[in-house]
């Protein structure tokens, strides 16, 4: 009966790993995506553009799994969660956004916004 009880915990163990593996990984591949995506916005306000304009939504971009809309207004990112049953709070991807734009020149603050989404000001 305990070795039975082992293996029980054991497979319980192996599955819960995968599964965490699993979940882990996807959203640090959609973080990564996001990542890339408003770091083309920041550089693009540094070399290409002076201002987006009002007519951002114009070039919103999307993750590929449809987690994130990031919409470049002015010399903002707007960052917002697209997928409700996406496990990521707005302030867990504010913290997220702050430590990945920590020490970079072109990014003044990453907040969140009176509507609730992430803003990543690039204003000079």
């Amino acid at each position: 009966m305990f070795i039975k009880k082992k293996t029980n915990m054991k497979k319980i163990l192996v599955v819960a790993i995968a599964l965490i593996a699993l979940f882990g990984c996807n959203n640090s591949k959609s973080e990564k995506e996001l990542m890339s995506k408003t770091d083309y916005f920041v550089e693009s306000l540094q070399t290409t553009y002076q201002s987006y304009g009002m007519q951002g939504i114009e070039n919103a971009l999307y993750t590929s799994d449809g987690n994130y809309q990031i919409i470049p207004i002015g010399r903002l990112i707007n960052v917002k969660i697209m997928n409700s049953d996406y496990d990521k709070s707005y302030t867990e991807l504010k913290e997220t956004l702050t430590k990945h734009y920590k020490g970079d020149f072109r990014v003044n603050d990453v907040y969140i916004c009176n509507a609730g989404t992430i803003m990543i000001d690039c204003r000079n």
